[in-house]
């Protein structure tokens, strides 16, 4: 493949939060600096970049690949392969470093603050604060082509990308069917964490199910684990008919793709601090995030103008850099964070629609989508 001259090589490989908000950065800087891509990533991850307008090819690692001497081969073949074409490093680990040494071309890579945080998280937060929230993370990443661009961007410039085909569409309107054929908005509830400190508690999703049937909004449960919050029978709250439920569940019968097409026909999402809060952006669709272990600092707070965060005030927050520890305290914080609390907030949050069919879905209220996830007005 002939790569044009205003071509680079973007790498960032995990996890599935921090690849989904690269594809903003890159719609950036196409559209700011005419740039188009390569991205090395996850094989698992390739589809977030399907139809992306600044990508001309993804180059998805195996986990093997990225191993051993199989790997030291895969870095210099593709250091051959883009001889003279810059890379643009998005990950920042030893593994990335050493491919940036075989490099034979200029190599950008972004601030990761990573002494910062540390400071921030040994001092208490009482270190580091204004310049870790001087940037987000998807600022962090266009802070490495700071150089090339007239002007910083602004969060809402670098919100996620996911433009959608109208077979995904249609597909997600199908799933969602046995919930759209009634009036009212759906909302998405996603009850898994990478890691359990982070995690919701099962019972707190239960009775977040309950608090939805009795105000007749319906909820349909996505994402993909084994959630406790789906085991107990009260999961599948009460139905008010066999033709109209108020819950469904579609965990682990989707890929990312279809994950994505879920979320873009959803009124809002709930979750905790998680990948699929980052997809969910990359469609306009509104999200609810509850943070515990992890804070605003860190980075990762969704940017929408619909967004909203609920946090607790604990002392001991944040406890970790990316919520692996926590548990042992009984996760004061997101304990702290209650099913009225999530509820009431949610509520505000809701479009106040009268008709659901396919034209009108994302059409109450005073937002609006347009074809390729975009908002607008």
């Amino acid at each position: 493949m002939a790569l044009p001259p205003n071509h680079m090589v973007m790498i960032r490989l995990s996890a599935l939060g921090d690849v989904a908000l690269t594809t903003g950065i890159l719609l950036r800087w196409q559209e700011t600096l005419g740039l188009s891509f390569t991205v090395l990533t996850r094989e698992a991850f390739a589809p977030l970049f399907e139809r992306h307008p600044a990508v001309r090819e993804v180059v998805g690692l195996k986990p093997d690949d990225m191993r051993g001497a199989r790997q030291r081969r895969l870095f210099r073949d593709l250091a051959a392969r883009f001889r003279g074409v810059p890379l643009v490093d998005l990950h920042g680990t030893l593994r990335t470093r050493m491919l940036s040494a075989l490099w034979q071309a200029p190599v950008y890579r972004y601030p990761k603050y990573a002494v910062t945080r540390r400071l921030f998280l040994l001092s208490g937060g009482r270190m580091g604060r204004a310049s870790l929230l001087a940037r987000n993370v998807p600022q962090r990443y266009a802070a490495a082509l700071d150089p090339l661009s007239s002007r910083p961007a602004a969060p809402k410039d670098l919100l996620p990308f996911f433009p959608l085909t109208e077979e995904e569409r249609a597909w997600s309107l199908a799933a969602l069917s046995p919930l759209t054929r009634r009036a009212g908005p759906v909302v998405a509830l996603h009850p898994f964490a990478t890691h359990p400190a982070k995690a919701w508690p099962a019972e707190y999703w239960r009775e977040l199910s309950l608090l939805l049937t009795r105000r007749g909004i319906a909820h349909v449960w996505i994402g993909r684990g084994n959630s406790p919050a789906l085991t107990a029978p009260s999961a599948a709250a009460p139905s008010p008919g066999p033709d109209s439920p108020l819950s469904l569940d579609l965990t682990n019968r989707t890929d990312v793709r279809q994950l994505i097409a879920l979320l873009a026909q959803a009124d809002a999402l709930v979750t905790g601090d998680s990948g699929p809060m980052h997809l969910a952006s990359g469609v306009s669709t509104p999200v609810l995030a509850l943070f515990g272990p992890t804070c605003r600092e860190w980075g990762f707070f969704p940017a929408g103008e619909r967004d909203r965060v609920l946090q607790s005030s604990a002392a001991c927050r944040p406890c970790s850099l990316h919520g692996k520890t926590g548990t042992a305290c009984g996760q004061i914080c997101m304990r702290a964070l209650t099913p009225d609390m999530v509820a009431e907030k949610l509520r505000d949050m809701l479009p106040p629609c009268q008709d659901r069919t396919p034209e009108t879905i994302h059409l109450c209220g005073t937002f609006s989508k347009n074809g390729d996830g975009r908002s607008r007005g």
